[in-house]
């Protein structure tokens, strides 16, 4: 990882998860954890209602906290209870914290390439259903970063296993003159603690 993504998760790494969070988190542990203990790969889909922000951040830090602590077959996904875009503010703030980023496709639902290291795979990222072709049809692990996804998709088709994960949206703050800061914030919480869930996984 580069020197910039290198110090940013330093600085993950000295955040304070609280004992509620960590309970909040602990069922996500488990999965993984039996999955690496049966020698089977992981497939996690983060979703949230437009995929356009939390389930973005959740999904492209939990992929990168998996290469940092070499947890194997791990991939990571995202998706909506409908199509948006990926707002422009999670790839910024993406940027600034050191990933290398940028346009496949420019158009209103944008797909980006995304490295956290050279020699790796690129996170491919846009905006999509939870139960795109582009996802995984079954043995995932479905966990829900809002509760309006949470509350309003009672069943998720293929999903070993559904973990609620919420996150109050960044969105609240778009607009402020705050907006960039309250994106860092969201994006260091969240990333923190999918640092968190893959420093408890032992393989």
């Amino acid at each position: 990882m580069n020197t910039k993504l290198s110090n940013y998760i330093k600085a993950i790494l000295t955040q304070n998860i609280s004992e509620e969070r960590k309970v909040i988190l602990q069922p996500l542990i488990d999965f993984i954890q039996k999955k690496v203990v049966n020698k089977e790969s992981i497939a996690i889909n983060f979703i949230c209602t437009h995929n356009s922000r939390r389930s973005h951040l959740a999904q492209i830090w939990a992929q990168t906290a998996s290469a940092y602590f070499e947890i194997p077959d791990v991939d990571c996904y995202s998706g909506g209870t409908e199509t948006t875009a990926i707002f422009p503010e999670i790839a910024e703030t993406l940027i600034d914290a050191g990933f290398h980023i940028w346009k496949l496709h420019e158009s209103e639902n944008p797909i980006y390439s995304i490295k956290y290291t050279e020699n790796a795979q690129p996170i491919i990222g846009f905006s999509k259903k939870f139960d795109d072709a582009f996802n995984p049809e079954n043995g995932f692990a479905a966990v829900m970063t809002c509760s309006q996804a949470d509350g309003g998709c009672p069943f998720i088709a293929g999903a070993e296993k559904r973990i609620p994960v919420t996150y109050e949206d960044p969105k609240i703050s778009d607009g402020r003159s705050d907006q960039a800061e309250v994106y860092k914030e969201k994006s260091l919480e969240i990333g923190a603690e999918m640092f968190y869930v893959f420093s408890q996984i032992n393989h």
